[in-house]
C-alpha cells in the first residue's frame, strides 16, 4: 500500500516539475493540460490525506505562475477549454512574491504582470493561516512602469485604511489561496473561486 501511494506521489510530482521546467527553463516536454489537471487534483487529494502543515517561510520569495484552470464560474462559461486548464504563455510573465514578517503569520504580497517593458504591480497585506495552509491577501497599492519610467503609482480602495480592515476581517470574506503543495521550486493551490494554480521558480 505504501509503495503504491509513493508511486502515485512521484508520478504527479514529476508532471508538475516538468510543467514548471517547460515554462521557466524551456526544458522538458510539457505534460498535456488534462494530465496536469489530474496531477494537481492528485496532489490536493494526497494533501488531504497527509495533512501537511506549511509555514509562511516556505512560501517566501518570488514564484512565476505556470498553469491555471480558472474559477468554477469561469469554467462553466468557457466550457472544455478551461476545464482542462491552460498554460500561461511564456511571453506573459505573472509573478507572485510573498514577504512574510519574522516570527509572525502576517506579511506582504506582490502580484506583478510583465508584458515586454510594461510592468503592472499590485501590492498589499497578507496573512498565512496554519494548519489550513491558507494565504489570505488584499491588494491596496498599484504601480505601472515602462522600463525604468514610473507611469503611475497610487492606492486601491483606501490604502492604509483597507490594510487595517484586512487584519480584522474573517478569511471567508477575503481573497485567498489554499496551498496543498509547497516544494523548493514548485507550489500549488486552490483559489477561493475553486480554480487550481501552479507556480514555479
Amino acid at each position: 500500500m505504501l509503495i503504491v501511494l509513493f508511486n502515485k506521489v512521484m508520478n504527479y510530482l514529476l508532471s508538475l516539475q516538468q510543467a514548471v521546467s517547460w515554462t521557466l527553463k524551456k526544458q522538458e516536454e510539457k505534460p498535456p493540460s488534462d494530465q496536469l489537471v489530474l496531477a494537481l487534483v492528485a496532489a490536493e487529494k494526497s494533501s488531504r490525506q497527509t495533512k501537511p502543515s506549511y509555514t509562511p517561510q516556505q512560501l517566501k520569495g518570488t514564484w512565476r505562475l505556470c498553469f491555471i484552470t480558472g474559477t468554477k464560474q469561469a469554467q462553466n462559461k468557457a466550457g472544455v477549454v478551461l476545464r482542462s486548464g491552460r498554460y500561461l504563455p511564456r511571453w506573459a510573465m505573472i509573478e507572485l512574491t510573498y514577504h512574510p514578517a519574522k516570527a509572525s503569520t502576517l506579511g506582504t504580497i506582490e502580484n506583478a504582470i510583465k508584458l515586454g517593458a510594461i510592468n503592472l504591480t499590485l501590492t498589499g497585506p497578507a496573512k498565512f493561516l496554519s494548519p489550513k495552509n491558507i494565504l489570505a491577501f488584499d491588494f491596496t497599492q498599484i504601480s505601472i512602469t515602462l522600463g525604468n519610467v514610473n507611469l503611475y503609482q497610487g492606492k486601491i480602495r483606501g490604502g492604509k485604511e483597507s490594510e487595517e480592515k484586512f487584519y480584522e476581517e474573517k478569511v471567508k470574506k477575503q481573497a485567498f489561496f489554499t496551498y496543498f503543495l509547497i516544494e523548493n521550486n514548485v507550489i500549488a493551490a486552490r483559489g477561493r473561486g475553486g480554480g487550481l494554480a501552479l507556480w514555479g521558480r
